[in-house]
């Protein structure tokens, strides 16, 4: 059917319109976004196995390459991808909706892969061991500098898509009342993301012109500040996202509703006032910034964005537990729990997520984010173990498992391998667990955030550890391990979805 000359199709599951330019701008989005979790998934694999030092496996040049591969692949390129794919779906398909303009979708795409594919060429020619945070002095390929700002500005095009598309739908008139929730999630993100991407193009195009010759050294402490404003704040919009997706999941899996949802809209709303703040922690050790301005970043302000995790952390499980409780699982205190769909990989990933994100990842940001702990655990593997708790465990997981619906309703495939699906959320979660746990207590022994050898070996004095330090990344690397094996389930069950699933009947 057509509307205003747009193609649609009626989703038999969903009910929803589904206009197929955006369909095929998710498409090619998710399919990017599992290309480049393919390739920083490899290079976990490396990092891990180097840090491990049972198996030390790279040399300090190959670690380092790695590093700055798996560090833009995961956290930048793999995330945002998928959630340029989640905007569309969140504005187009659950508002019923056409996309505003789809050739400034394929544009934003077409820059955005074009990037990602030159800083990866970069850096595995050997011109880009600067690692993801790229500090001056160090210098990359200019070519290296022009992919970060190719891959940001299609970004925001990206983003501002989703925006236009938000008109469209308000205008046509094509959903009745406000915003659903999961859409205001994606506004929320759709807002950090604008800030996190200008951030970008103002710290890299300014590089990009000093790596070519045109203007003088760039000034480190300035370059950390306006680059931590895009390093951290790309992983709020993760987190936002995230939390926009576990909404999502719960009324997917068990027919859960928010209890309450202007609760839920103002946690989003605290989240876009405040949650940038938590940038602040990568510079708190920085003598470049005044006292004033680290007790301001790390002060009351800060923990309202935590207030807001704390709605989200209970209004999710809470909605849960209310919808398995009209069910009929009345039973004692946890039936419901229970009773849950376990073996959905949807549910699984989704109920991993909260808790991986909550109890590690929430509890650790909070205490790195203060000056005094942060002084003594910033350039530990303390802080890797934080993130990957929080952006590898919460937002990965959360992707992984709406895209267990995404296969049907958008690719229209069914899951192949459906048992090996229901373990998938399983592996990967467990072993990121480990990972993160190992990381943490390693890093609580001294073991440094970033070096390529702990031991020093060759190093005119001897340096060791205590033997569970050693315990502990010996955990690091099993769950490492297992984590891989659950990516790649997730990659080869998506691909073979994708390529030979059955339509739905």
């Amino acid at each position: 059917m057509t509307n205003a000359g747009a193609e649609f199709r009626t989703c038999p599951t969903t009910g929803l319109k589904v206009h197929l330019p955006a369909e095929n701008l998710i498409k090619a989005n998710a399919v990017a976004a599992v290309v480049f979790l393919l390739i920083g998934t490899v290079m976990a694999l490396l990092v891990a196995l180097t840090r491990w030092p049972a198996v030390h496996l790279l040399s300090a040049e190959g670690y380092y390459r790695a590093l700055t591969a798996h560090g833009l692949n995961m956290l930048i390129f793999w995330i945002i991808f998928f959630e340029i794919a989640v905007l569309y779906f969140a504005s187009a398909v659950l508002l019923n909706s056409r996309l505003a303009a789809p050739r400034v979708g394929w544009l934003s795409f077409l820059m955005m892969l074009v990037g990602s594919l030159l800083v990866d060429l970069m850096i595995l020619q050997g011109k880009a061991d600067v690692m993801m945070t790229s500090y001056v002095p160090l210098k990359a390929d200019p070519l290296f500098y022009l992919g970060v700002i190719l891959f940001a500005v299609g970004a925001l095009i990206g983003v501002g898509l989703f925006f236009a598309t938000l008109v469209v739908a308000k205008r046509e008139k094509t959903y009745e009342g406000s915003l659903p929730l999961v859409v205001f999630g994606a506004l929320a993100a759709g807002i950090i993301a604008v800030v996190a991407i200008a951030h970008g193009a103002i710290i890299y195009i300014p590089t990009f012109l000093w790596s070519v010759g045109i203007i003088g050294p760039i000034d480190p402490a300035m370059y950390r500040v306006v680059w931590w404003g895009l390093g951290h704040t790309s992983q709020q919009i993760n987190v936002t996202a995230q939390i926009a997706i576990w909404y999502l999941l719960a009324t997917l899996t068990v027919g859960a509703t928010p209890l309450n949802e202007k609760v839920c809209r103002s946690a989003f709303v605290l989240y876009i006032l405040f949650i940038n703040l938590a940038s602040a922690h990568h510079l708190l050790v920085d003598p470049g910034v005044s006292p004033s301005w680290k007790i301001w970043n790390t002060s009351y302000a800060m923990y309202l964005a935590v207030l807001a995790s704390m709605i989200h952390g209970f209004t999710v499980p809470a909605s849960i537990e209310v919808a398995q409780r009209k069910k009929g699982y009345t039973k004692g205190l946890f039936e419901w729990l229970k009773k849950a769909p376990w073996g959905n990989p949807g549910f699984s990933a989704l109920a991993l997520s909260i808790a991986i994100f909550g109890f590690i990842g929430g509890i650790t940001g909070v205490t790195f984010g203060t000056e005094q702990i942060n002084i003594i655990s910033h350039n530990t593997l303390r802080i890797p173990g934080h993130f990957h708790a929080t952006v590898a465990a919460g937002t990965t997981l959360a992707f992984m498992g709406v895209t267990y619906y995404v296969l049907p309703l958008i690719f229209r495939r069914q899951v192949v391998v459906p048992s090996l699906a229901k373990l998938q959320p399983y592996f990967f979660g467990i072993g990121i667990l480990l990972v993160s746990i190992g990381m943490t207590f390693a890093g609580s022994y001294g073991i440094s955030r970033r070096h390529w050898d702990i031991a020093f070996t060759g190093a005119p004095f001897t340096l060791s550890f205590d033997p569970t330090a050693m315990l502990m990344l010996s955990v690091m690397g099993i769950g490492a391990i297992l984590a891989v094996t659950g990516a790649l389930m997730y990659i080869l069950i998506t691909v073979f979805t994708v390529l030979i699933g059955k339509r739905p009947a």
